[in-house]
């Protein structure tokens, strides 16, 4: 089983501690898990780096915000509640349904996570620890270290040490880019011209983005088949998984990634635009969204996809766009943050 780490491998022998050494004040779990996680380097690159990373959002939010009005200027809310009430009680089950199935699929990755950083917990276990961590990083935002955080918290009782929780959330995370990356160039290859002609990706543009697309996930299948020392680098070294845990995050991720954009693709009247079409431009906006850096890609996401699909009335684009909030976001939001505070007062109650 490979194992990700710190500077050594996970694996290296622990060093018993002195009881003659001081101690010293325990830091909050978050700061821990941001030790655990790669480190910044000290270069003026990186520091222009982080300065991009301050502006780019900003720049994204505000182009956002304009899209958004010019996309649903005159968008009466009568307008969208009628849209709404037209989905019928099939469409609203499915989406609902669709955000459940794809939450378990998130546990699959989070099980496997562990398992490769040398820990199998129960699945049970797994899935709450990926349902809550995930449920409230999707709304939070800072998706690697609130999620990585409040899995700390969870797993600390099974043994799970910070650089594992860390691993076990890139894991995740990775699962998720190339199941999107497969998903999203997968259907801008497979959609036909015609259907193209419904979003705003001229047809050359698609091929050559989806071929890279679904080229970088497949690349990432072969590296971890052919490289099996080590990658170094920022001070941390990491031993990828092996190929068929690689081929697990690839099939699992685009699963997911799939379904989460059908929950979307539902709520839109019928014949709307093809799936093979809308999964490619839902891949783009999510890549907005994700580098946006907004809490759910909130208004980056949604602005991305209404210029992608210019094609789709604005009522039912903004209906669907609430019916997606609503069943991946806020319904898992509030039953994560009450089994995390029911969680936390029962372990009040024990110490």
């Amino acid at each position: 089983m490979a194992h990700p780490s710190d500077s050594t491998e996970i694996g290296a022998a622990v060093q018993k501690p002195d009881p003659h050494a001081k101690l010293k004040p325990a830091a909050p779990v978050e700061v821990k898990l941001a030790e655990a996680l790669p480190v910044e380097v000290a270069h003026p690159f990186a520091r222009i780096v982080r300065l991009a990373l301050r502006i780019v959002p900003l720049v994204l939010l505000v182009a956002a915000v304009f899209v958004l009005r010019r996309e649903f200027r005159g968008l009466s809310l009568h307008a969208v509640a009628a849209a709404m009430d037209g989905w019928g009680h099939a469409a609203i089950l499915g989406a609902l349904g669709l955000s459940v199935v794809s939450f378990i699929f998130m546990g699959a990755v989070e099980w496997l996570g562990l398992r490769w950083v040398g820990k199998t917990l129960p699945w049970g276990v797994a899935m709450a620890g990926s349902f809550l961590a995930n449920a409230i990083a999707h709304a939070i935002g800072a998706n690697l270290l609130v999620s990585g955080a409040v899995r700390a918290r969870l797993y600390d009782r099974y043994g799970v040490g910070l650089t594992q929780v860390a691993a076990t959330t890139l894991f995740g995370g990775m699962s998720f880019a190339v199941g999107l990356a497969a998903l999203g160039g997968g259907g801008l290859l497979l959609a036909t011209p015609a259907e193209l002609e419904a979003t705003a990706i001229p047809v050359t543009v698609a091929r050559a983005a989806g071929a890279l697309m679904v080229a970088g996930a497949l690349g990432y299948v072969a590296l971890c088949a052919l490289r099996r020392k080590p990658l170094a680098a920022f001070g941390r070294s990491l031993t990828l998984p092996s190929w068929r845990e690689a081929a697990a995050q690839l099939v699992i991720g685009v699963l997911d990634n799939g379904i989460a954009a059908a929950i979307i693709w539902i709520l839109l009247p019928p014949h709307a635009t093809s799936y093979p079409s809308f999964v490619g431009a839902y891949a783009v906006a999510c890549v907005a969204g994700l580098l946006s850096s907004v809490p759910g890609g909130a208004g980056v996401f949604e602005a991305a996809l209404s210029r992608l699909l210019p094609t789709v009335s604005a009522a039912p684009l903004a209906a669907s766009f609430l019916g997606y909030r609503l069943a991946y976001y806020l319904l898992p939001l509030v039953i994560a943050s009450l089994a995390l505070a029911g969680d936390t007062l029962l372990r009040v109650r024990k110490d």
